[in-house]
C-alpha cells in the first residue's frame, strides 16, 4: 500500500505484473454497483451543489442516495475500485471525495486493445 497526498491508502499497482493489475481491475469491474458508481464519476454527474461535490468528483453520500446503497456497502465497493487504481480519493472532514482515475482506465483500454491485436499509440 502506498500513501496518498491525503493520507489514504491505496493499492501501488504499479509494482504488480500486468496479469495481476488487470486481474484486480476486473475483479473490480464484475460487480453492477462498482460499474454504476464508475459511470456516475464519468458523466461528471456530481455537479449537484456547491455544498458537495464538483464535475470532477463525488462524495460517498451521492452513491449513497444514487444508488440506494447503504453507507458500509458504499465503502467495501470503493475499497475495490481503489485497490484496482480506478478511482482516487480523498478525506475532506467527515466525507470522501472520489474521482475517475483516467490513467487506470486508459491503461485498461491499451491493455485491452494490445489482447485483440490492436496496437494504440501508447503501445506503438
Amino acid at each position: 500500500m502506498v500513501a496518498t497526498a491525503t493520507g489514504r491508502a491505496h493499492a501501488n499497482t504499479e509494482a504488480m505484473t500486468s496479469d495481476e493489475r488487470m486481474d484486480r481491475i476486473f475483479k473490480a469491474l464484475s460487480s453492477k454497483p462498482r460499474r454504476q458508481i464508475l459511470t456516475l464519476l464519468a458523466t461528471g454527474t456530481g455537479e449537484g451543489g456547491p455544498q458537495c461535490c464538483s464535475a470532477q468528483e463525488l462524495c460517498a453520500c451521492e452513491f449513497v442516495e444514487r444508488l440506494g446503497l447503504g453507507a458500509p456497502t458504499v465503502s467495501h465497493h470503493m475499497k475495490a475500485l481503489n485497490d484496482a487504481g480506478l478511482v482516487a480519493s480523498e478525506k475532506r472532514g467527515s466525507w470522501v471525495y472520489y474521482r475517475l482515475r483516467l490513467d487506470t482506465v486508459q491503461y485498461v483500454a491499451d491493455e485491452l486493445m494490445a489482447l485483440i491485436g490492436c496496437a494504440t499509440p501508447a503501445n506503438s
